[in-house]
């Protein structure tokens, strides 16, 4: 298996990187595409709230890039700099599909309480989880136990990225489908946006597919030291 999962790695980040840097070309290519509607994200985002009847969600802007999200616990929809002033279409698509997220908590969408309930595992398990693997895996032999609660710990984090997988999709079906229906973008742009969206839930995807490989990695491991013992 350890051969295996290195070869299963390496095509993994290889894809992974792949998506990357065609996410951040698509981004800059539909960064350039100007709405002709001139509105901004902020703009689409707060009319996107209003149009669903969502009053009690504040939009704001948060410093850094790829930085937007939406926190259910405050109620804010946070928009990097870029996105809250620029008019394109990219920055349409990332307001609307963070807004698609305040429309999943205004309606009670499953996925996202879900995984808003797995949030707390989950900073926990990333601050002791790679510690906690890495002994299991020295004292295999003599402690297999501290490796099978380092497994339990990163299956929980695995299944936050499986999750999420849903919640993003939706997100962005949601985004899309205002913003056809309410004819906020051109033909053109629509396609702009719909195509932003696509490559960024395909990193939603990657991430999954790596959780997936490296828990199996460490019960793999995890197995054939039981074994021996």
């Amino acid at each position: 298996m350890g051969m295996s999962y290195l070869i299963l790695a390496g095509a993994i980040m290889l894809f992974s990187w792949l998506v990357s840097s065609r996410l951040k070309s698509k981004f800059e290519h539909y960064s350039k595409l100007q709405l002709q509607n001139g509105m901004s994200g902020a703009e689409i985002a707060e009319k996107m709230l209003a149009d669903n009847g969502i009053r009690d969600v504040r939009v704001i802007s948060v410093a850094g890039q790829l930085t937007d999200h939406y926190n259910p616990v405050d109620k804010t929809v946070n928009l990097s700099e870029a996105v809250y002033n620029q008019r394109n279409a990219a920055a349409a698509a990332v307001a609307a599909h963070e807004c698609g997220h305040a429309v999943q908590h205004a309606v009670g969408y499953q996925w996202l309480a879900m995984r808003s309930k797995l949030v707390p595992v989950v900073n926990v398990a990333s601050t002791y989880m790679q510690w906690i693997l890495l002994a299991g895996i020295l004292m295999i032999k003599t402690f297999p136990q501290l490796l099978l609660i380092g497994i339990v710990i990163f299956a929980a984090t695995t299944l936050f990225s499986i999750i999420t997988l849903p919640v993003e999709y939706d997100a962005s079906h949601r985004a899309l489908a205002w913003l056809e229906n309410k004819r906020m973008l051109t033909q053109q742009e629509q396609a702009g946006a719909k195509d932003s969206l696509k490559w960024a839930a395909r990193t939603y995807v990657v991430a999954a597919l790596g959780s997936i490989a490296t828990l199996l990695y460490y019960i793999s491991i995890y197995m054939g030291g039981s074994r021996r013992n």
